[in-house]
């Protein structure tokens, strides 16, 4: 009888120790997700990408019904939150939402263990957040062109504010810097709220700043509106032109997506997408990106996947031609 449940128990350890057959993971994928998602960002909480996470986890949440909890781990300029899902288990339930400055990491960082390009596997979309070229009143510009012939007739002496070095706000900025023909000093803050505070305070005179972050202050005549960085004029700011305008080709935003590590099934990828694309959809998510001065931003796994590696080479021309280094 012993010898009996002996060779019981060896086949039934025998086939739980059998690799998934593609039946089992057929039946995985349909039951996905099988427990609660952490949707990692590589920030602190409250800021832009935090906020993006929270609308995307609540889209989530209801349409797949399991939890989709916003866990933030920052550091190195969102490289430990990325590194995290890079060596997560590729099963969807560990998700990175991720944005401009990871594909200027991929230059900006010489040393890291993971090539964001390559192991994160493109998921969905998000949303599109216009920039803003701002100046302090006491400047005595209300163009670009004004601005730009101000900068050449004062070289060295204007400060531009960024949110830190090698953040969305920098390249942006040395973009316009290289674009202008104009040699500005750039002040480096840790975020947006301090550079704001100093162009208010008119520390710096000039910054390229997130709509969202920046609005009330241009409403309230706090800073002076030059121009918007995408090539049409943004909804928040009607009146303000495009910096394409006079610098033609320049074209600047924030964006938001949602990541995977590399191995994810394609059969969770799709629908991930699906549910995402159908949220965006949604009439009164659509209203709270317009309030934040965002615009969905829908597509396929393969255009998150272009818009990846098209940015990626953008800024590593920027960072290797203006030599921005990480402190």
């Amino acid at each position: 009888m012993a010898l009996v449940r002996r060779t019981v128990l060896a086949r039934a350890l025998g086939v739980a120790a059998l690799p998934a057959t593609p039946s089992r993971r057929a039946a995985a994928e349909a039951a996905y997700p099988s427990r609660p998602v952490r949707l990692v960002i590589g920030f602190p909480p409250g800021g832009p990408m935090d906020i993006m996470a929270r609308l995307a986890g609540q889209v989530l949440s209801t349409r797949l019904g399991q939890p989709f909890v916003v866990e933030s781990r920052p550091g190195a300029g969102s490289n430990i939150g990325t590194e995290l899902v890079v060596r997560a288990a590729p099963d969807g339930h560990t998700l990175l939402v991720f944005g401009p400055v990871n594909t200027i990491n991929e230059t900006l960082y010489e040393t890291l263990s993971f090539t964001f390009s390559r192991d994160i596997e493109p998921v969905a979309g998000l949303a599109r957040v216009p920039f803003v070229l701002i100046v302090h009143p006491g400047l005595p510009v209300r163009s670009v062109p004004e601005l730009v012939a101000h900068a050449r007739a004062n070289p060295g002496r204007i400060g531009i504010a960024s949110a830190g070095n090698g953040t969305p706000q920098h390249v942006a900025a040395e973009l316009f810097k290289r674009m202008a023909g104009v040699e500005m000093i750039h002040v480096p803050y840790r975020g947006s709220g301090p550079a704001l505070t100093d162009l208010v305070g008119g520390q710096v005179q000039v910054m390229i700043d997130a709509v969202p972050s920046s609005i009330e202050h241009v409403r309230s005549g706090r800073v002076r509106a030059l121009a918007v960085t995408t090539a049409a004029r943004a909804d928040m700011l009607p009146e303000v032109p495009s910096l394409s305008d006079t610098l033609p080709g320049y074209e600047v935003s924030s964006w938001y997506g949602i990541g995977a590590p590399k191995g994810t099934p394609a059969a969770v990828v799709r629908r991930l997408n699906e549910e995402v694309n159908a949220g965006l959809a949604a009439p009164a998510l659509d209203q709270r990106l317009a309030q934040m001065g965002a615009q969905a931003m829908p597509g396929t796994p393969e255009d998150l996947g272009r818009l990846i590696l098209a940015e990626t080479d953008r800024w590593r021309q920027v960072v290797r031609a203006a030599g921005i280094r990480v402190e």
